[in-house]
């Protein structure tokens, strides 16, 4: 019992339906589900449409955070060319495209190394990530169009829910209304009058 009144989980009971979430691979299903988890059980899904509905946000959110992660390794890897092409005549070819590798890993030794060398060169990293942001702007506006059509999609689905929620609620009241007043209609003509009484 204690079972059917704890939310359901997208992509748990629905994957048989809708199949599984769409991840890359590489990613991390556990960390999806608790996503899921966490969406399902701050909109409480009634009945199957919203828990249709709450996998689509499910899954939309996931779309929206792979963005953020897309956009964010896109320029770290456009600005690992400049890094290194700056670097060049200080460090030599190779040792420049080593560091700007490490750097790119996140190897804190390398950031520090980069950082120290941009400096005495008068630029910070800053710098490097307009011009890397610059020369790829075209894909970085498409990523925030597909970045907007998502989040629209993911409040779309939010509002469904919740005017669904509403019809329902009216719906509810409408008929426990006219339940009471075919009651009230029922037992009045049975109940005496003043006039009656009197």
């Amino acid at each position: 019992m204690a079972d059917r009144a704890k939310p359901a989980v997208p992509g748990d009971d629905l994957s048989s339906l809708l199949g599984p979430p769409l991840l890359i691979k590489g990613e991390d299903g556990a960390v999806y589900q608790e996503v899921a988890a966490r969406i399902s059980m701050a909109v409480k899904p009634k009945d199957f449409l919203e828990e249709i509905w709450v996998r689509d946000v499910a899954d939309l959110t996931w779309e929206i955070l792979r963005m953020r992660r897309l956009k964010a390794a896109l320029l770290a890897s456009a600005m690992s060319s400049p890094i290194s092409d700056l670097l060049a005549p200080v460090l030599g070819y190779e040792g420049a495209c080593e560091v700007a590798s490490r750097w790119n890993q996140g190897n804190r030794q390398a950031v520090k190394e980069v950082n120290k060398h941009l400096t005495r060169m008068g630029w910070t990293i800053d710098t490097v990530a307009a011009h890397s942001f610059s020369n790829r702007i075209d894909t970085f506006e498409r990523i925030d169009r597909m970045f907007t059509n998502a989040e629209a999609r993911r409040n779309a689905a939010l509002r469904e829910i919740e005017r669904h929620r509403t019809t329902l609620a009216t719906a509810l009241r409408r008929a426990s209304d006219n339940v009471v007043e075919a009651e009230f209609e029922e037992l009045a003509p049975d109940r005496p009058t003043q006039r009656d009484v009197a």
